[in-house]
């Protein structure tokens, strides 16, 4: 049996500058999804991971228009929706895929926890933007009446709401994540877990609460490959490969590259934190704590980089 966890990035699911229409979402789902169903159709059993960023900005939104008439609903339980609604888009658009492939699964999301510590350093330095664009005298309200950090956006002309983000400990639903999976053979599930990155709680005397943060969506796909024992991470982004040198005349792809070499580009800061920077550090992660294999690429190009033809590929060994 074969099988990974695949993480899709936002573009897989909006764009950039595209409106956040029901039409547009499927539309790119459903192209990432026909590439995801071939690999299933060829052997693969998945994990799915995805972002949540436009979605769960959009449901913060509706929260402030409407808090005259309703009230609105803390972060954690944002995320929380919109690991409902975008389950149902991927469930929708696999499904439709996988039949197109005379496939047979059954596709399943699952509302999905993540343990952070409530000492991480992230709560005392929120760096995560999120929500919609306030005025300066909005902000200020802001922050005496709801105790918000907000910071100036100058590009846009607003302040915005920025959280922390906190690292991920563990995934509190691996255990029936990886029994669905990996539980028997000729099973039939492919389940969409931990959606942006998963809700975040903090362990109290009797449960879990909730916490106002957002977790990277990189590291949950490695936290959650890790606790179900998984060998294979897969990352599938807007560019085939990963580069070093990016941006020079000395620019060039990586295809093979070993767990030490990946280390070493990574420590010369090749790769820009707000882009390819927490994929190549959550592979690391992954890489150390036992997995074997990651891939990175575009999903048009999903099989051949599994097979070694296409992609960045990261080995734990030489």
């Amino acid at each position: 049996m074969k099988t990974a966890v695949v993480a899709i990035g936002g573009n897989a699911i909006l764009k950039a500058g595209e409106e956040a229409t029901l039409e547009n979402q499927l539309r790119n789902l459903d192209a990432t999804c026909f590439h995801l169903a071939k690999l299933i159709k060829n052997g693969y059993d998945l994990v799915i991971i995805h972002g949540n960023g436009p979605q769960v900005g959009n449901i913060l939104l509706q929260n402030e228009l409407c808090k005259t008439e309703i009230p609105s609903m803390p972060l954690d339980v944002c995320v929380a929706e919109s690991q409902g609604l975008l389950g149902y888009l991927i469930q929708h658009s696999l499904t439709a895929a996988l039949a197109k492939h005379n496939t047979e699964r059954t596709v399943t999301c699952i509302v999905t926890r993540v343990l952070v510590d409530p000492r991480d350093p992230a709560f005392k330095n929120p760096t995560k933007p999120i929500g919609p664009y306030y005025s300066q005298e909005e902000a200020e309200e802001l922050r005496v009446e709801r105790g918000w950090t907000l910071v100036e956006d100058i590009k846009r002309g607003g302040y915005r709401r920025v959280v922390p983000s906190p690292r991920p400990i563990s995934i509190l639903e691996a255990s029936t994540i990886r029994n669905l999976v990996l539980g028997r053979k000729r099973q039939k599930e492919v389940v969409i877990a931990a959606g942006g990155g998963g809700i975040p709680v903090i362990k109290k005397n009797f449960g879990y609460e909730g916490v106002e943060a957002v977790v990277d969506k990189d590291f949950a796909a490695s936290v959650l490959a890790r606790d179900i024992g998984e060998k294979t991470l897969i990352f599938l982004t807007d560019i085939d490969h990963v580069y070093v040198d990016f941006g020079t005349d000395q620019a060039h792809p990586l295809e093979r590259v070993s767990l030490e070499e990946i280390v070493e580009y990574f420590e010369e800061k090749q790769f820009p934190p707000g882009t390819m920077g927490p994929k190549i550090e959550a592979s690391i992660d992954f890489l150390r704590s036992g997995g074997e294999l990651v891939v990175i690429t575009s999903p048009g190009l999903i099989e051949e980089a599994l097979s070694g033809k296409a992609g960045t590929r990261i080995y734990a060994g030489r």
